[in-house]
């Protein structure tokens, strides 16, 4: 699954599909040359054509990291370096006005397919990875949640790495609306979910729980690192995410945060629980807070302990 928001994602699709429309404009003059007597470009007969083309330079120049991880693109590249490599080879048959070698062309074609089909399937894993986002947001779509940490659940059942939830709740949402209006709000939990991906590591995964609310999984990280990860968000985002209603007002955006390991001794929709219990007290407290779930978590006693001093419990 590729792990890159929307807009990078939309991005990286029309890239593809130009880099895509390049290379047919090139096979397209290469068969008028070698059938049509149109005149040779020297670049196409050079070692390095496959670098100097316009698909060349996106696959080797303009290609963002996530794609080039996925074996499709390995595919990709290799079979555009062979069709370079062929075409060179008919070209100078060309030039040397001999007959083409019918099995140069038929290669020729048969690379032309296969570059097609490493190209659907690199344009189809960007596509999938669209409809697994939420609309607005760009987070994961909840109905994705389940069977992620369902994985990193049974991962640690067996002895593998641990996983840290958290279920954030972005702080007045709803006063916000009332005040400046709901396209102004959308604009903060879209702000948000985007400060969340720059600010976590790649294998971390931000889940549109409902609302206002988003779950974050953080993979390998035990309840410490998990609690570490969180504040020093917390903190970032308290300080950095501001928003400009249309009144042109300044909205300074804050969140709350419920943190939980993702239990192997209990079920997943437990750990979520946990997390929501500690979101209710991290709420209840004033927001702007980051509170963790522990047995003695309730919303009586635990809640007169806290005291607004107190960001992390």
């Amino acid at each position: 699954m590729l792990n890159m928001n929307p807009s990078m994602l939309h991005k990286a699709l029309e890239r593809l599909e130009q880099a895509s429309h390049d290379h047919a404009a090139w096979q397209e003059h290469l068969l008028r040359v070698i059938f049509c007597g149109e005149p040779i470009n020297p670049d196409d007969l050079a070692p390095t054509a496959h670098l100097r083309c316009h698909f060349g330079r996106w696959y080797f120049e303009q290609a963002p990291p996530e794609l080039r991880e996925r074996p499709s693109f390995a595919v990709i590249g290799a079979e555009h370096e062979r069709l370079h490599r062929i075409a060179a080879q008919l070209l100078r048959d060309v030039e040397a006005d001999s007959p083409v070698v019918r099995s140069d062309f038929e290669e020729l074609v048969a690379g032309s397919a296969g570059l097609r089909l490493a190209l659907d399937a690199l344009r189809h894993e960007i596509e999938a990875g669209l409809r697994d986002r939420d609309a607005l947001t760009g987070a994961y779509r909840r109905v994705e949640m389940l069977p992620e940490l369902r994985e990193w659940h049974e991962r640690a059942r067996t002895g593998g790495p641990p996983c840290c939830i958290t279920l954030m709740d972005v702080d007045q949402l709803q006063a916000i609306n009332d005040t400046h209006g709901y396209q102004v709000g959308d604009q903060v939990l879209i702000g948000a979910v985007r400060f969340l991906v720059e600010h976590l590591r790649g294998d971390d995964k931000v889940f549109r729980y409902g609302g206002n609310e988003f779950l974050l999984s953080l993979p390998g990280a035990d309840l410490a690192a998990g609690q570490a990860a969180v504040a020093r968000i917390r903190e970032a985002l308290s300080r950095r995410l501001l928003i400009v209603g249309a009144d042109g007002v300044a909205i300074h955006v804050t969140a709350s945060f419920g943190i939980a390991l993702l239990d192997p001794e209990v079920g997943v929709v437990d750990s979520i629980d946990r997390a929501d219990q500690a979101l209710v007290l991290a709420k209840a407290a004033g927001g702007n807070r980051a509170i963790s779930w522990d047995p003695s978590v309730t919303t009586g006693p635990r809640l007169r302990r806290l005291t607004i001093k107190d960001p992390i419990v």
